[in-house]
């Protein structure tokens, strides 16, 4: 039965799905009654109508508004002028495009793929060909990437979810596991680190912040229920006291490089809290305050005898123990 108010209207649910999408870009947010009033339709179809307009890859959501819940459109996507660029932007665009190969066997890398299909698509066929010549001036070298492939179609899951808001149930295989734990998650952000991806989000059972390796997913379940983010959410503040993603409590590091490295390591930023010295003999020692034990142990480690911890105490005896054991090793 038609809702009361306006009478129903004699057209395809094609022609009614338009006037919706109408509707709501018109008024920048409407609710499912006053749709369903606009229409002539019951609140059922209206339910059937926005879940056409989601499906078809309109950016809808559903937000509460004075205790009102309120359909409208992430961005006015059809009032988006024309973009236009320059040969230099679009060389730098190129140049992002070359440095992104690691995402290869993500959804990202198709997007990305499809995106400069378009802009190739508009340009003469001289410039098409120019920018594709660009896009092979960088060589990234991905040494130890990971293969994303096999996750495909969860993290095109954890695309949408991430677009909409919406919380998940995420399978992850934690390292040396063979079960696949369960996790609710309201995602809140993807991170790239040193080559890989990980997402960062409120895991529910855990009732905290966590961070999962991507290649770990096992499966991702939307719920259907969305999330909002919490007002105070930054998360590069968030992550400000780690070395890299590990969060651990903070401590004051202080790590020594022989003359031999030392102009390749301190021209980097490796903390935003560091603070380096120059010694007399031209190494240098650098300090800064960070959590994340295995990740700093690997980074001091990766520059061999030219690097030396000299605080805190544990981590330095941590290492006497690392090199101990390697040494064993080499000499049998």
């Amino acid at each position: 039965m038609a809702q009361r108010g306006k009478p129903a209207k004699k057209y395809s649910q094609a022609g009614r799905v338009h006037d919706v999408i109408r509707l709501i870009e018109a008024r920048h947010g409407m609710t499912i009654e006053e749709l369903a009033e606009e229409t002539g339709v019951t609140r059922r179809t209206i339910h059937r109508d926005l879940n056409v307009i989601h499906e078809a890859g309109y950016p809808l959501v559903g937000e509460l508004v004075n205790g009102r819940k309120v359909y409208r459109f992430l961005t006015r996507f059809k009032d988006v002028p024309p973009i236009s660029f320059t040969l230099q932007e679009l060389m730098s665009l190129s140049f992002l495009r070359s440095q992104l190969d690691f995402l290869e066997g993500t959804p990202f890398h198709e997007d990305m793929a499809s995106i400069f299909g378009k802009v190739n698509s508009v340009l003469p066929p001289r410039y098409a060909a120019h920018m594709e010549r660009i896009a092979g001036v960088s060589l990234p070298l991905l040494q130890g990437r990971r293969d994303y492939s096999r996750v495909f179609g969860p993290l095109r899951e954890l695309r949408d979810a991430l677009i909409y808001q919406y919380r998940v149930t995420v399978g992850y295989r934690a390292p040396g596991k063979q079960e696949t734990g369960s996790y609710p998650v309201d995602p809140y952000t993807l991170i790239f680190h040193r080559g890989g991806l990980y997402l960062l989000g409120y895991a529910h059972n855990r009732r905290a912040l966590r961070t999962f390796a991507v290649e770990r997913i096992v499966s991702v379940r939307t719920e259907r229920e969305r999330f909002e983010l919490p007002a105070d959410f930054r998360p590069r503040e968030q992550l400000r006291h780690a070395f890299g993603i590990v969060e651990e409590e903070a401590v004051p590091i202080r790590v020594r490089f022989s003359p031999a490295v030392a102009h390749a390591v301190k021209d980097r930023i490796w903390h935003p809290s560091q603070r380096v010295t120059d010694e007399e003999d031209g190494g240098i020692v650098i300090a800064f305050e960070a959590g994340g034990t295995m990740e700093i142990l690997s980074w001091v480690l990766s520059y061999g005898s030219h690097a030396e911890i000299l605080e805190p105490p544990v981590l330095r005896s941590e290492m006497a123990r690392i090199t101990e054991e390697m040494v064993g090793r080499y000499r049998n």
